[in-house]
């Protein structure tokens, strides 16, 4: 089912999904072995979904995007005949938003439009204790009887599965069957080394850069502002096709406590992933989750630097006050919906490359409410944006040479009850086969100084940059 750009009604058509256990399999063999478009989430404290081909596709464009794509869930979801083992493997739709309203219109953003969401045809999900395998139909030829055909053909594609084994055996001898079965697919899919790097274009020349980040120092300083995000694009050349399952499976090692994701378009060879440290916002009945992730530096060589630096970016005046701007715009956006907001310790948050300051924030909503209307209330927040808001954009459109598309836009995904997990599209690229396009930002305020920015810049390039460029 594909909806129209800007969609007001949808006509409902009945969603058909059933589910079954499966023995563990290798992440990067099932991303590997699934069909495009492929969806990935893989968040902390949630399961891990890959997503193969489409079921129904959403997809929305212009101011009313947000609406649009909740109109045509509900009405998507409305008419389900769902029967899963377990609540994670449940339907779910995954996808995102332009960070603008208006899209993305230039490459390497082909097939990105202002809001799409997938229900994949084939998903995999992982939770804690059990792997589940997924079908979804939609349409008038979608039947339990055919669907559930494609879901012992699809159980029979699985890699390195054992198909005279039943999932649904519960006992030591089959739990220990699968562990020696996961283990000998991730041994018979090791993860290829990153493709090596051949070229880099910066989009943002440092002289460009420099006058950019001196012109909004000078309207925060006259008030016109009080932050703004400025950020750069960096292309690069690839020596060989880069392999999306690789990329993911070594981001997933290195940054374990991020939100790992992947979507792509329903036509084109784009591929959007990246592991990003940022929340934007989770529901699950009432209860919302969210945080200040704002301010940024470097990780020491040794423990000792480690900590001085870390003390050095609680006492920053300069990072302590871009952080409380993003801490208090959360809370105030969120205030309209909730019966309380509590906020908890500012700490250091440290990944591999960057430590950051980070504020947990959640609340308690008044009343039930769709997670996208709070993803259209907190995007963009001032991690990624400014304030005021709307004049930050205006200044983001006027200094960038480049389209932002989905770079530091929500990603996520949505249920039937309206409850979902968004997270912001940071440390993130689009890629080709053998072209990658990476995205950084910083925030600017009024003492920023525009080498300093530069070299912050550089540092958020890393975690993508890394897992491309082979070691020296």
């Amino acid at each position: 089912m594909e909806v129209p750009s800007g969609s007001e009604t949808v006509e409902t058509t009945p969603l058909v999904s059933r589910t079954v256990r499966v023995p563990d399999q290798s992440f990067r063999a099932v991303l590997a072995a699934a069909s495009r478009p492929r969806t990935v989430w893989d968040a902390p404290d949630e399961a891990t979904v890959i997503g193969s081909g489409t079921a129904a596709t959403l997809s929305a464009d212009g101011t009313d995007r947000f609406r649009s794509i909740r109109t045509a869930a509900d009405a998507l979801f409305s008419a389900g005949d769902v029967h899963a083992g377990t609540e994670a493997a449940r339907p779910r739709l995954f996808g995102g938003f332009a960070f603008h309203d208006d899209g993305a219109a230039r490459p390497p953003w082909t097939g990105f439009p202002a809001a799409r969401f997938v229900l994949p045809r084939v998903q995999v999900t992982v939770t804690e204790r059990n792997t589940w395998l997924t079908v979804n139909a939609v349409g008038e030829d979608a039947t339990g009887e055919a669907v559930e055909e494609r879901l012992a053909a699809e159980r029979e594609r699985l890699p390195g599965l054992d198909a005279d084994r039943s999932p649904d055996v519960e006992s030591a001898a089959a739990a220990a069957n699968d562990s020696a079965a996961a283990a000998a697919n991730d041994s018979a899919a090791a993860v290829a080394s990153p493709p090596g790097i051949t070229s880099r274009e910066r989009t943002t020349a440092a002289a460009d850069w420099r006058r950019g980040v001196e012109a909004a120092v000078e309207r925060i300083r006259a008030g016109d502002l009080r932050k703004v995000v400025l950020a750069q694009a960096l292309e690069v050349g690839l020596a060989r096709d880069l392999s999306i399952p690789d990329v993911l499976s070594r981001l997933g090692d290195r940054y374990p406590d991020c939100f790992r994701f992947l979507v792509e378009p329903a036509e084109g060879d784009g591929s959007f992933f990246g592991a990003t440290p940022e929340r934007l916002v989770s529901l699950r009945g009432r209860t919302v989750e969210t945080g200040a992730l704002a301010g940024t530096t470097g990780r020491g060589e040794t423990p000792a630097e480690d900590e001085w630096l870390a003390r050095e970016l609680l006492d920053s005046e300069k990072n302590a006050h871009e952080h409380e701007l993003v801490a208090e715009a959360i809370r105030e956006q969120l205030s309209p919906f909730a019966a309380s907001v509590t906020t908890g310790e500012r700490t250091v948050r440290r990944l591999a490359t960057v430590q950051h300051l980070f504020t947990p924030i959640t609340a308690e909503l008044a009343a039930d409410e769709h997670v996208l209307s709070l993803v259209q209330a907190l995007h963009p927040t001032p991690a990624v944006g400014g304030l005021p808001p709307e004049r930050a954009l205006e200044t983001i459109r006027e200094t960038e040479p480049f389209d932002r598309g989905w770079y530091a836009a929500p990603v996520g995904w949505i249920d039937a009850a309206g409850y979902g997990s968004f997270a912001v599209a940071l440390r993130s690229a689009v890629a080709t086969d053998r072209t990658a396009t990476l995205f950084a930002g910083v925030g600017i305020v009024a003492d920023s100084e525009p080498e300093r920015e530069w070299d912050e810049v550089q540092l958020k390039y890393r975690p993508i940059l890394d897992e491309l460029e082979r070691e020296k």
